[in-house]
């Protein structure tokens, strides 16, 4: 768990997700899906129980090389990352995050803490060489605070987002954990 003081003077705790969690992380995904069209799911498309995203809970944070931590304000989450990573030898040193932050909390570097809380932890598993993730071209914000934390460019994926009738491409970037 860690403590931080953001922009606004509030104290934001990041911690590893617990069951307790489930049901404001069903909310939560919900809320964020209707607020952005930069992440891979849209509003309505969170179908997701609370037992399944208990479920979800138990079995990333269960895994030596995967994590899901949130991100809150007082009792409400307002970010999450995750990790998912492979169970085989070949690729289980590497991992695929995804991080989001509500939009009323945008600005305040609550996604900075959670990426530095992920790469802190990583280094620490002993386990994780390598973070990957993938942004829409377009999401210049984002793609800044990957590039402070030194993920490289790696390559472009054409038409991997389809979005109200218009095609969107993504970047990969990946980040090596020494």
């Amino acid at each position: 768990m860690r403590k931080v003081k953001l922009k606004n003077e509030k104290e934001l705790t990041i911690r590893k997700a617990i069951l307790y969690d489930a049901e404001k992380l069903v909310q939560y995904k919900k809320v964020i899906g209707s607020e952005s069209d930069f992440l891979t799911f849209g509003e309505n498309e969170i179908k997701i129980t609370i037992e399944k995203e208990q479920q979800n809970i138990q079995a990333i944070n269960s895994r030596k090389n995967s994590l899901l931590a949130v991100a809150l304000l007082d009792e409400e989450i307002v970010g999450l990352i995750v990790l998912r990573s492979g169970d085989k030898v070949r690729i289980k040193h590497i991992g695929e995050m995804g991080v989001t932050v509500k939009k009323a909390y945008h600005g305040l570097g609550i996604g900075s803490f959670l990426l530095q809380f992920l790469i802190n932890w990583a280094k620490e598993t002993g386990i994780i060489k390598k973070i990957n993730l993938r942004v829409r071209t377009d999401n210049e914000n984002a793609i800044k605070m990957y590039e402070k934390f030194n993920f490289k460019n790696e390559g472009v994926i054409s038409r991997d987002f389809y979005i109200n009738g218009k095609f969107y491409d993504s970047l990969f970037m990946g980040l090596l954990i020494d």
